[in-house]
């Protein structure tokens, strides 16, 4: 398996050089990261199931799509790139927040200044079963209950985000319904 490098960052974003990428998870390494959010039409939220062969959080629901930007790369740059990898799917995207967490998944350690992205999407979604098991479509207030009845279903780092930009999701949900309507 060819090595994969993250760019360790400090807590204001600054580089400070490039990380093996498992070495980052193992010994929670600060590093820069970025979760995508495509909702369609009818203000449904896009969300991916793990691939079971990922190395943490196998089988969990979470985000469209997220990952890491490579070194020299741009946090919107890879955020499309991933989305192409790993959905086939191709549209705008725009940034709506960035969060810093540490966080234990199993016997790893997601430490990661994540920049959050928004986008609209309709057309055919294709999973690539490397990465992704499933997809489905869910309005905001019913994931919020089941992540709240079910957590252990979902990624912890996809339940803090929800938990800290649910109010900007929910406006971002409206637009999307509203464009549809034009």
């Amino acid at each position: 398996m060819r090595k994969e490098y993250v760019i360790a960052v400090d807590k204001n974003n600054r580089k400070l050089g490039e990380v093996e990428k498992l070495k980052a998870h193992r010994e929670g390494i600060l590093h820069r990261a970025f979760s995508v959010f495509i909702f369609d039409s009818n203000g449904n939220l896009i969300l991916q199931r793990r691939a079971e062969n990922k190395y943490h959080s196998p089988l969990l629901w979470s985000n469209t799509c997220c990952g890491h930007p490579k070194p020299g790369e741009k946090f919107k740059t890879g955020a499309m790139r991933r989305l192409k990898e790993e959905l086939g799917i191709k549209c705008k995207i725009e940034k709506f927040g960035a969060i810093i967490y540490n966080i234990k998944v199993g016997d790893l350690i997601e430490h990661e200044f994540n920049t959050l992205f928004f986008g609209f999407y309709d057309g055919i979604i294709k999973p690539n079963p490397d990465e992704v098991a499933d997809i489905k479509f869910v309005k905001l207030n019913s994931l919020i209950s089941d992540i709240k009845q079910n957590p252990e279903l979902y990624t912890p780092w996809f339940r803090l985000i929800l938990n800290h930009y649910s109010k900007k999701l929910s406006e971002i949900q409206k637009k999307s319904t509203a464009r549809s309507r034009i």
